[in-house]
Formats: structure tokens, sequence, C-alpha cells
């Protein structure tokens, strides 16, 4: 029997929605181990004068616990 634990994550990247999400689980990797899956959520562009800034997802990231 495994037990998982689920975190939310947050991250930008101005290159696009997957840099994003390779961002926010290598962040994530370097204090979490054993992640295993991730749920993006949402996904929200944000503007400024007209312009895309930069791209954020919302994810849920699964790890098995030891």
């Amino acid at each position: 029997m495994s037990i998982a634990k689920t975190i939310e994550v947050s991250a930008d990247s101005t290159k696009g929605f997957d840099a994003a999400v390779e961002d926010g689980i290598a962040k994530a990797s370097e204090t979490v181990e054993h992640i295993e899956r991730a749920w993006i959520k949402d996904q929200i562009v944000l503007i400024k004068d007209g312009k895309v800034q930069s791209y954020r997802v919302h994810m849920n990231l699964t790890f098995a616990l030891k």
C-alpha cells in the first residue's frame, strides 16, 4: 500500500503554459521527492498594456510518501 499527498502550486513563465508547468514542477522537485503526476487546474494569461506579460498555471502535484 502507498500513501500519496497533493500540494497546490502556481507558476509563471513569459514563454508559455508548457514552460510554466515545467518550471513549477522543477521548483517543487527541489524540496519534494517522488512527484508522480500533475493536474493542471487553471491557466491564466496576465496582460499589461494590451500585451501578454506572462502565462500562469495553477496545478496540483501528487507525490508518494515514504
